[in-house]
């Protein structure tokens, strides 16, 4: 049977609350590892759990606030200097992505921004709803309200038999529960408890609308210092830096006698 490895890189807000780190999700399936967005904290993440980032074959950006992307300048010099890389790295985003990316590198690295990688990237944009393939895995990204000059997109991720829906950072949307029904994922961004706010999740929110949900399994992440002051009154699960789920695929098939 196969399985599907999900690595909490990052579970906290852009403030690091909590000290954790910054939006970061490796998931590794059958046919490759795929980087769900890409804080700044992603190589002390990976670091810490003693991972290896030249196995990432891609990575999935959900919107481009600082907290979700400001990790790839140091990939890509970790990737020339540390990890000695040279195959093709893929990075999926909202429209712009690859300016976007590529402007980042300049404004931290102008000098190494200015030379050619001894690697190539290769950029695609996302478009809402239109199926992507990234490191083996099947992705379509939604609109989520949350940043809209370019959008922020959810997803969901297909592979090896098993369904994850990623929220990214999203306020509430009925359009969540159409994406969740069945997912034996949902990973589900919750930065606040008592403030609600029309571009993110609050606790009360996602616990008045657990059974619409659907998922067979619901983890909070993105947790703000809100939730963390308030954690005996949460009843649902919250990730912690380091969190692993194995998730595994449908049982083989018997051939009929």
């Amino acid at each position: 049977m196969q399985s599907v490895r999900v690595v909490f890189l990052g579970t906290g807000d852009a403030f690091s609350a909590g000290g954790r780190y910054q939006a970061a999700y490796l998931i590794q399936g059958p046919e490759g590892s795929l980087l769900l967005d890409c804080g700044a904290t992603v190589l002390a993440a990976l670091k810490y759990n003693d991972l290896k980032a030249e196995p990432i074959d891609a990575i999935f950006l959900s919107h481009f606030h600082g907290d979700h992307i400001a990790g790839l300048p140091f990939l890509f010099l970790h990737y020339t200097y540390v990890e000695p890389r040279s195959r093709l790295l893929r990075i999926a985003g909202p429209p712009g992505v690859e300016s976007r990316v590529m402007q980042l590198f300049k404004a931290m690295y102008a000098d190494s921004a200015a030379e050619p990688l001894p690697y190539a990237l290769e950029f695609a944009e996302a478009q809402p709803l239109k199926p992507l393939v990234l490191a083996g895995m099947r992705i379509i990204p939604f609109y989520v309200p949350h940043q809209t000059h370019p959008p922020s997109f959810g997803c969901e991720i297909e592979t090896a038999g098993c369904r994850i829906v990623y929220s990214g950072d999203a306020g509430w949307t009925e359009d969540l529960l159409a994406r969740t029904q069945n997912a034996d994922l949902f990973i589900c961004e919750c930065s606040f408890f008592e403030t609600r706010m029309e571009t993110h999740m609050d606790y009360p929110r996602i616990a008045e609308n657990l059974e619409r949900f659907g998922s067979k399994r619901i983890v909070l992440t993105h947790v703000g210092q809100e939730v963390l002051d308030r954690l005996r009154e949460v009843d649902l699960e919250i990730a912690h830096d380091g969190l692993i789920l194995e998730l595994p695929g449908p049982p083989p098939s018997r051939r009929q006698r």
